[in-house]
């Protein structure tokens, strides 16, 4: 077996290049032995400029120091792209990060992959603050002591045993990375057909927060355009399959039949390709054997929208090699930094990006689309998401959610409506320039 491929590492600490203290020594000490073994590591210092030294380069691992606010380890957080790996040395609270600035922390704290401390101390003072799995890494001993005493002092381990430590723990998550490469016999076979464009996030009427009946949607999705669309209702399947049914009369518009299933307590997940309901309330693990069982894809929608129904960052991670799509960009999502956090999980991890408009009203139909080239069955479909383009046109949130508000507020939940004359619905046209906000896993924006 040929020997692992070299690493590339940023060290980063929080203190100024010259300054001896214990936190320098342990992050100078493991830099040089990951040197010596052979790879590549980059030293980042207080008063260096995090942004420009990460930026342009291909690095597998950001490894930061005290990430605590404000310094240059949280500043690598806020700015890499990389799999990011942090340790915390003393067991002393800090005050402005424990409680004045504790959201801003607790959102780059959720950027970190793997966490480890330098004392036990450390890591259940952190537990009470910042919930989270904390491995002990314990520092070189010297003279009987740990450098700093973060540690208890044992027996004789070396800067090269705390090394590779670390080393294991950069393969390891480096390892939960997807598979770039994917399917180059499916390829080759979808590559000369037709661009269309698909919207892969919406709902019919059979969605209790929901009034557009199966009819309007499909009249409304041909309308615009729109080649294939996955129906995604909550905890349903019975408006797709009516859905697939009418369209497969028609002739010239994919329906993927999908459901939007809420689970127990680690929220919302997108079964794509399935042909029966999926119960509500099991568990994330046991929802994704659910959506398996059907051979169906596993599509994680909103992943970072904080007013959603979505997997915190721990239970993300739990299931990162499940997540088949990762939708980077939903046009509901309040704060556009949701998407933008959904977009860099799914780049670090090498997971499909997708999109979809997230639509409870027609007028917001194909707001976002994903132009891919025509497909039959999930295989092909998750091939041709890899050279996938994610184009989105301009709708007022506001108005699209002001919409769904008066066609479902304040009146029972109305029986499914049948719409025999359906006509598309005014608002949302596609515009002659689209601009892209959003690439594949070839990179293309």
């Amino acid at each position: 077996m040929p020997p692992p491929e070299p690493l590339s590492i940023a060290q980063v600490s929080p203190h100024r290049r010259a300054t001896r203290n214990a936190v320098n020594e342990f992050a100078g000490r493991v830099a040089e032995e990951l040197e010596r073994r052979g790879h590549e590591v980059l030293r980042v210092f207080a008063g260096d400029s995090v942004k420009r030294a990460l930026a342009g380069r291909s690095l597998d691992v950001v490894h930061v120091h005290e990430p605590f606010a404000p310094s240059v380890s949280s500043a690598a957080l806020r700015h890499s792209h990389s799999l990011n790996v942090a340790t915390f040395h003393r067991p002393q609270e800090r005050v402005l990060s424990t409680q004045v600035a504790r959201p801003l922390v607790e959102v780059f704290f959720g950027r970190l992959d793997a966490r480890t401390v330098a004392a036990s101390a450390t890591g259940e003072l952190l537990e009470r603050y910042f919930p989270g799995r904390y491995e002990l890494v314990e520092p070189a001993s010297h003279d009987g002591a740990r450098p700093g005493r973060t540690g208890s002092g044992v027996g004789d381990r070396d800067w090269s045993a705390v090394a590779e430590d670390f080393e294991s723990i950069y393969r390891r998550i480096l390892a939960r990375r997807h598979d770039p490469v994917g399917d180059p016999e499916v390829r080759r076979r979808i590559v000369e057909r037709p661009l269309i464009e698909v919207d892969l996030h919406m709902h019919t009427d059979h969605s209790p927060d929901c009034a557009t009946p199966v009819e309007v949607l499909l009249e409304t999705a041909r309308d615009r355009g729109l080649g294939a669309i996955a129906i995604t209702d909550h905890n349903e399947v019975s408006g797709a399959l009516e859905a697939r049914r009418i369209a497969e009369e028609l002739g010239d518009l994919k329906v993927i039949v999908a459901e939007e299933v809420k689970t127990a307590e680690q929220g919302e997940v997108i079964g794509l390709f399935l042909e029966e309901k999926i119960p509500k309330g099991m568990t994330m693990a046991e929802t994704i054997a659910a959506i398996r069982a059907q051979s169906g894809l596993v599509y994680v929608p909103h992943p970072f929208d904080r007013f959603h129904s979505v997997p915190d960052y721990e239970h993300l991670l739990d299931i990162v090699e499940e997540i088949d799509v990762l939708e980077v960009f939903n046009p509901r999502v309040a704060l556009t930094a949701f998407n933008e956090e959904a977009e860099r999980f799914a780049r670090k991890y090498r997971i499909v990006p997708g999109a979809g408009s997230d639509s409870h009203v027609a007028q917001g139909l194909g707001s976002v689309r994903v132009r891919i080239h025509d497909f039959d069955g999930p295989a092909e479909f998750l091939e041709a998401m890899r050279d996938a383009d994610i184009v989105r046109k301009h709708k007022n949130l506001v108005y699209v959610q002001a919409l769904k508000l008066l066609q479902t507020t304040g009146r029972p939940k109305a029986a499914k409506r049948s719409v025999p004359d359906a006509k598309p619905v005014r608002g949302g046209r596609p515009r002659k320039k689209k601009r892209s906000v959003g690439g594949g896993a070839s990179g293309k924006t």
